[in-house]
């Protein structure tokens, strides 16, 4: 099954592969490169204690192209078992916490094997697996690699390379991310690694000072991505953010440019606003509103944002198809 190559580099150098005759303007993104798409990141699409069983199939609902976070712990599943990858908020476990191959790879296998059946499409990867290890042993990071290579055929890959610069991605339905430990770079790109199945962030500023931005590194082989709390662009945080205002937005958007300069996809967590809890969500994310939160929800679409981390998935997906044109206002250079 051939599946779609192209290489992700910073925008200025694509640019310059251009030459002179070039048309006014940056090209239009690929779609799955780097500002090509803004899609729903479902923050924490896993039980609790065995509730809100219904995460992935309600991420699923709103439509793909979809990311899906899922939090990882190294924990027996069956009394006195082996420990295998589960899907967890802690890096305790309490008993009952499923195993991420079949809480995840299981429930999305229809969707992924129908993709390779009809061939590739534009919308691949149709899926983003963004992984949130919550402890970082080698035997965990060992078996979520020998995992990935059972389901190889679906995923986006790229090729090892003895310098680490970016090479051409193999774009297969499901992309998987994963973060900044060096650790993980060790076991997932290291020695002997030949192809890589996942992809790390460059370090992510956790709070900036008002008026400071974050500023990124250059996208490597292994790290294309950037994972931002929202405290980097209103430094109050959700529970104390005030209005938004045009000097949010235009940081927003220069935190945004910093990430395409480098060749970076870009996510922020996690955009809530709702009154009070009672479905699992943290209050430390609330804006207090859904209607405080449709304004960032609309300025991160405008932005470009690639991934946008809310619990409030179906919400989050009515205001985005609502702005379907934001690609292409952004590849005319709007």
């Amino acid at each position: 099954m051939r599946r779609h190559r192209f290489t992700l580099v910073p925008a200025v150098l694509l640019l310059a592969a251009c030459g002179a005759d070039a048309p006014a303007g940056p090209p239009a993104p690929v779609a799955y490169l780097p500002g090509g798409r803004v899609l729903l990141d479902a923050h924490n699409a896993y039980p609790y204690e065995g509730q809100f069983a219904d995460r992935i199939d309600r991420a699923l609902a709103t439509g793909v192209p979809v990311a899906i976070e899922q939090d990882l712990a190294w924990c027996p599943v069956e009394p006195d078992g082996a420990p295998v990858p589960v899907v967890s908020h802690e890096v305790r476990c309490h008993g009952g916490e499923p195993a991420l191959e079949q809480y995840f790879f299981a429930r999305i296998a229809p969707l992924m094997e129908q993709a390779l059946a009809q061939g590739p499409s534009p919308d691949w990867p149709l899926v983003t697996l963004n992984l949130d290890f919550k402890s970082n042993e080698p035997a965990l990071h060992r078996a979520v690699w020998d995992l990935l290579g059972r389901y190889e055929r679906w995923l986006t890959t790229a090729p090892a390379t003895p310098d680490g610069s970016v090479a051409p991605l193999t774009v297969g339905p499901l992309l998987v991310l994963t973060g900044e430990h060096p650790a993980q770079e060790q076991t997932f790109a290291g020695p002997g690694v030949e192809r890589l199945r996942l992809f790390g962030a460059i370090p992510s500023a956790r709070a900036v000072e008002p008026g400071d931005r974050p500023r990124a590194q250059p996208a490597t082989n292994y790290r294309r991505w950037w994972n931002h709390p929202w405290r980097v662009v209103e430094p109050e945080g959700q529970r104390e953010a005030g209005e938004w205002t045009g000097e949010d937005e235009e940081r927003l958007r220069a935190i945004v440019d910093e990430a395409r300069r480098n060749g970076l996809w870009i996510r922020f967590y996690t955009l809530n606003g709702h009154d009070g809890d009672g479905q699992g969500w943290f209050a430390s994310y609330n804006f207090g509103s859904e209607a405080a939160v449709r304004l960032r929800w609309e300025a991160a679409t405008r932005a470009g944002v690639d991934f946008i981390a809310t619990d409030q998935y179906e919400a989050f997906a009515a205001v985005r198809r609502a702005a379907p044109a934001v690609e292409a206002d952004r590849s005319d250079g709007s």
